[in-house]
């Protein structure tokens, strides 16, 4: 599989450190029950989604990076700064 790095260029993927599901925001200090749902009730789907990815044999970057579950189609990466901003 290969990752498209924003700044080293397309690399493999055992460049990477995957660490999940970029979508989950962690909660506020001190709401213990939230907390354990942000640590241990993730969903597994099956289709694009995107991924927190670090790139440790580079550029050192995190990443976000759309891939696609069912076949590991990974059809873009996008540096964490950008990710969820708006214009």
């Amino acid at each position: 599989m290969r990752i498209p790095c924003p700044y080293c260029g397309p690399r493999d993927s055992s460049e990477f450190a995957y660490h999940g599901d970029a979508a989950p925001r962690r909660p506020a200090d001190g709401d213990a029950a939230a907390m354990a749902t942000y640590v241990y009730l993730r969903d597994n789907p099956a289709g694009p989604m995107e991924e927190l990815w670090y790139h440790a044999y580079g550029c050192r970057s995190w990443l976000v990076v759309c891939r696609d579950t069912r076949d590991h189609t990974i059809t873009g990466a996008k540096p964490v700064a950008t990710h969820g901003a708006t214009a």
